[in-house]
């Protein structure tokens, strides 16, 4: 009796040993797919601040992979580009040499794109059939490979709204796809940090988790509003701070009919949204980390909210540089970038409110 205890109690610290190992394969994967979403990010930037995202005309998903090998296939890339608004009334007369800088800088951002789409298929089809993956966590991360599909379909429909009418694409358009690109990451954080063990006592329903929800959720909204400046070039206009066109709250924010529209199109309303939005991420920030280090003193809840906190300050200090320096590539890319490293941290500060994921018993595989 006493040795079929003892090798019970060794099969099952083997299963947990296995269990542990598993975790952290699928977290270092999980967490090499958030730098390429990363990098994806800062390319796709790039890619708009160079004015470069309609340099490729045409989607294709795979035989896109293989760029242009010869003179006769740039040249034909180029007849391609030369066909829409953006050359005729802004590049016209450009050489083949200065289509290719920006030719590449698109191929860049759609071969990651690509790339992204087989590092989180293929691992996941690995893990799962090898009965490393946590059964609850098979259909989220399925959800997620679809939705980055998905995305890829919306970075098409964004691009072919500027090969016709327009001379760039549509802010709307835009928007949605930073904001989708961010979802995808910020779901791949969740999954990432539930996995990884938690110090902190779970408080799932406590008004401190609201808190950092709500945080979360101005994080995003933050970003939306940012892809609304990039996609409006609304962060070239009224480069003063804190004064926007001479006043804190200028003239001229609802001048459209209809009144919505000014949110949308309207450059100084847009960017004054921004950086009312941004006051107000700043605020909660610093209150959330006061309430905390009284509520919660020497917690890890608090010991995050500090360091939340101290990264909104950053990021608006890189908001404002990069305004004052009429958009600065180096400044904008960083403030892009940073903004997407917040968004990360604020999903981790999110979930450790709700601690890491039940172990499971049936992933023993190692």
């Amino acid at each position: 009796m006493i040795d079929t205890a003892i090798t019970a109690h060794e099969g099952a610290d083997k299963r947990s040993d296995r269990g542990e190992a598993n975790r952290r394969a699928v977290r270092a994967w999980l967490g090499f797919v958030l730098l390429a979403i990363l990098a994806l990010v800062l390319v796709g930037g790039a890619t708009r601040l160079t004015d470069s995202g309609l340099s490729i005309t045409e989607w294709k998903p795979i035989h896109g992979a293989i760029p242009p090998l010869s003179v006769a296939e740039w040249e034909e890339e180029f007849a391609l580009y030369k066909q829409i608004p953006e050359y005729s009334q802004i590049n016209k007369g450009m050489t083949l040499d200065e289509f290719k800088t920006i030719f590449w800088w698109e191929w860049a951002h759609r071969l990651i794109a690509r790339s992204i789409g087989i590092i989180f298929g293929a691992p996941l089809l690995f893990f799962w059939v090898t009965g490393r993956l946590e059964k609850s966590l098979r259909w989220p991360l399925v959800g997620i490979l679809a939705l980055g599909g998905l995305q890829g379909a919306i970075g098409w429909w964004m691009v072919s709204s500027g090969l016709a009418k327009r001379v760039d694409v549509s802010q709307y358009r835009l928007a949605v796809h930073l904001t989708v690109a961010c979802l995808i990451f910020a779901s791949i954080a969740w999954v990432w940090r539930g996995l990884a063990p938690h110090h902190g006592r779970a408080l799932p329903h406590s008004p401190q988790a609201r808190a950092a929800g709500g945080l979360l959720f101005l994080v995003l909204l933050q970003i939306y509003l940012g892809a609304l400046v990039a996609g409006l070039d609304a962060g070239l206009a009224f480069n003063t701070w804190p004064l926007i066109d001479g006043a804190f709250i200028p003239e001229g924010l609802g001048v459209m009919k209809p009144l919505w529209h000014n949110l949308f199109e309207n450059i100084k309303t847009v960017q004054f949204v921004h950086r009312m939005n941004a006051y107000l991420m700043f605020v909660l920030a610093l209150a959330n980390m006061i309430w905390l280090l009284r509520s919660l003193p020497g917690t890890t809840h608090a010991n995050r909210s500090v360091i939340l906190f101290g990264m909104v300050f950053l990021q608006a200090g890189l908001g404002v540089a990069t305004l004052l320096t009429h958009v600065d590539i180096g400044l904008a890319l960083a403030h892009q970038g940073f903004a997407v490293v917040i968004l990360g941290f604020a999903v981790a500060n999110l979930r450790g409110y709700f601690g890491e994921y039940p172990r499971s018993a049936g992933v023993a595989r190692a």
